[in-house]
């Protein structure tokens, strides 16, 4: 069974996660927001689910620090929040969150992302780390309506075969897409869109894995 690390202070809503997703998930939580990492790095879960205003410890900065750190980047941060607006939902979308909900919760919506991810982590189960690092690249490809684009964008995070991105060229899972980076123009190689979060969003965020790697990448 898969798990899920739920971080919310406010018990009522805690006791609404178990009763919507204890059927399919193993849930662990907890209303102490500066016991997350630990119980992160103690549980290995599949998800993670974020409330943003807790007391004493910032939400954001949890988004942070699970984004960024080595033993958790990997792992999908969902915010789950009472805040709404475009502003809120861009700034956590760049601090690396896989998905946003507004309270009250869209079970169903929910229960359709994380089977998503599930999914998605069982085919590409990466064999390697990411480091945050933004290298300026140009990707060259077909967009998802057959038109041919050339676009500029910044890694995310990098490993030796992949890195992620976002760009406002809507992409399509599988499709392939040639990675230049601009400094020296130099060719790195072709590379498979292995997943996208954000589709609605007018910056998607794409996961990249090369499939035949130049030398000159910026990990090797």
């Amino acid at each position: 069974m898969a798990k899920l690390l739920v971080v919310d202070d406010e018990v009522a809503m805690r006791r609404l996660i178990r009763m919507n997703l204890g059927d399919e998930f193993e849930i662990v939580d907890t209303g102490e927001p500066d016991h997350a990492l630990a119980l992160a790095l103690e549980h290995k879960p599949d998800a993670i689910l974020l409330d943003l205003r807790m007391p004493r410890y910032s939400g954001f900065e949890l988004c942070q620090m699970f984004t960024s750190f080595g033993s958790t980047q990997l792992i999908p941060v969902l915010v789950i929040s009472g805040e709404a607006g475009s502003s809120t939902k861009e700034f956590c979308r760049g601090l690396g969150v896989a998905g946003y909900f507004e309270k009250p919760v869209d079970f169903a919506a929910l229960r359709v992302r994380l089977a998503e991810f599930l999914q998605t982590r069982r085919r590409e189960r990466r064999s390697e780390s990411r480091v945050k690092l933004r290298v300026p690249l140009k990707l060259i490809g077909t967009d998802v309506r057959g038109k041919e684009f050339v676009a500029l964008t910044m890694s995310e995070n990098i490993g030796t075969s992949s890195f992620v991105c976002a760009t406002n060229v809507e992409m399509e899972v599988g499709s392939t897409v040639e990675v230049h980076i601009l400094s020296g123009g130099q060719f790195a190689g072709p590379a498979h869109i292995v997943r996208t979060d954000y589709q609605n969003s007018q910056y998607p965020r794409y996961a990249c894995r090369f499939i035949k790697k130049a030398q000159n990448w910026v990990l090797n």
